[in-house]
This record gives structure tokens, C-alpha cells and sequence, in this order.
């Protein structure tokens, strides 16, 4: 599948992926990306986040991809279980927190700590970093295991990040760009 055939939905985690963000700059490039906006980038709460990201997925007028990253891939993978079926082609995950992240911020809705590991309903990757600081590498591991997910591995890439210098990140890019091939 060509990004032109489709509505590509940016879905960001705590924060809202600033301006260096490889998510920003995706969203920049790719003419059929949008964010999904949340009303509150830095609180967090999981019943209003799945429903923003459900809401999106519902008034796409083409078919979907998600493309996540840290809380906002399991604000996606809540949205996928509730999405219409066939209106969502394929997910896109990037660095999902894990539990202990999650239940050690204020910021962020401890519901969100309640990961099912229930099988995604479409095709979907995830990719993970050895020493992210968010998710140790074999519960990402699991995750992606339980859900059905493709899994690569990031080697030491931190958070996949701009913090942890992935502006532009080519090499997502080109990851991106094999999977969107093989829907």
C-alpha cells in the first residue's frame, strides 16, 4: 500500500512528540499524515486518549495506519480493540512504556498499565530499543509476541526519541516504508 491510499495517523505519547520528533517530521513529509491531537499532552488519561485516537479512526474517509510511539502506541492498541472492523489496515509501534514506567509518573493514568495481551486485529510492528529507559527489551519482547506484532530490534536506541537523537530517524523511515509495502 502507497501512504497516498491511505489516511496515516500520528499518535504520540506524554508530550506530543515536539518539533524535532521523527513523528513531527513524518507528519511533515508524508502528505497523508495528521496527528492525532489530544487535549491535554501532558496529563495522560486513558479512557479520553483511546477515545481521541477512536473518534480519528472513525472519521478517516481511507483506510488507516496507525503509527505510534511510547504511551501512544498503547493508546493505539486500546483504540485498535474498539476500531471498526476494516477501517484500520495496519499499526506502526514504536517504544511502548512499560508497566513500571507507567505506574511511576503522575502524569500519566495508571489504567494505561493494564496492557492487554490480547492479539492486534491487523498486521502490525513493533520496535524496540535494548536500553530504552521506558520498557525493558524483553517485556517489549512479549508484547509484541502477544500481540502478533512483527518485532525488530532497535539495538541501543534509547527512548527513539529526538532526546536520544532520533530527529529525523532515516532508518524508521525505511522500516516504515517495508511495511506499507507489505499491506
Amino acid at each position: 500500500m502507497r501512504t497516498a491510499d491511505c489516511d496515516l495517523l500520528i499518535i504520540p505519547g506524554i508530550g506530543g512528540s515536539g518539533p524535532d520528533h521523527w513523528q513531527t517530521r513524518w507528519e511533515e513529509k508524508l502528505s497523508s499524515a495528521r496527528r492525532v491531537h489530544q487535549s491535554d499532552w501532558n496529563k495522560a488519561i486513558k479512557k479520553e486518549w483511546v477515545a481521541t485516537v477512536e473518534a480519528a479512526i472513525v472519521a478517516a474517509k481511507r483506510p488507516v495506519v496507525l503509527v505510534a510511539h511510547s504511551l501512544g502506541v498503547l493508546t493505539a492498541a486500546a483504540a485498535l480493540q474498539q476500531a471498526p472492523k476494516g477501517k484500520v489496515v495496519g499499526a506502526f509501534l514504536v517504544a511502548p512504556p512499560g508497566k513500571p514506567a507507567i505506574i511511576s509518573r503522575d502524569d500519566i493514568d495508571h489504567a494505561f498499565a493494564h496492557i492487554s495481551h490480547d492479539p492486534l486485529p491487523v498486521s502490525s510492528t513493533l520496535i524496540a530499543s535494548r536500553n530504552d529507559p521506558y520498557c525493558p527489551w524483553l517485556d517489549a519482547e512479549e508484547l509484541a509476541y502477544a500481540w502478533g506484532s512483527a518485532f525488530i530490534d532497535a539495538g541501543d536506541s534509547g527512548h527513539i526519541n529526538s532526546d536520544s537523537g532520533h530527529g529525523p530517524w532515516p532508518e524508521g523511515l525505511m522500516r516504515f516504508a517495508g511495511f506499507m509495502a507489505k499491506l
